[in-house]
């Protein structure tokens, strides 16, 4: 599928079709997470479950690193 970008203010934005909407699950009030490799773009909804995971593997790492992390922040 090929979009064009269309102007939103001093922005530009791409619309997506309710079909693919509904396949993700992505309504008005989903997060969505833009990433680039420096090439293109990814698009994908950030999900409870996701950050849930991000948020614990962030906490052991803290506290397995708590000393060294410490004395970086001196």
């Amino acid at each position: 599928m090929r979009k064009k970008l269309a102007a939103i203010g001093n922005s530009f934005g791409i619309i997506i079709e309710r079909p693919i909407l509904d396949l993700l699950d992505i309504d008005r009030e989903t997060e969505l997470e833009v990433t680039t490799d420096g090439v293109g773009l990814t698009i994908r909804p950030v999900r409870a479950d996701r950050q849930a995971r991000v948020r614990e593997a962030a906490g052991r790492m803290m506290e397995a690193h708590d000393g060294t992390l410490r004395k970086l922040a001196e």
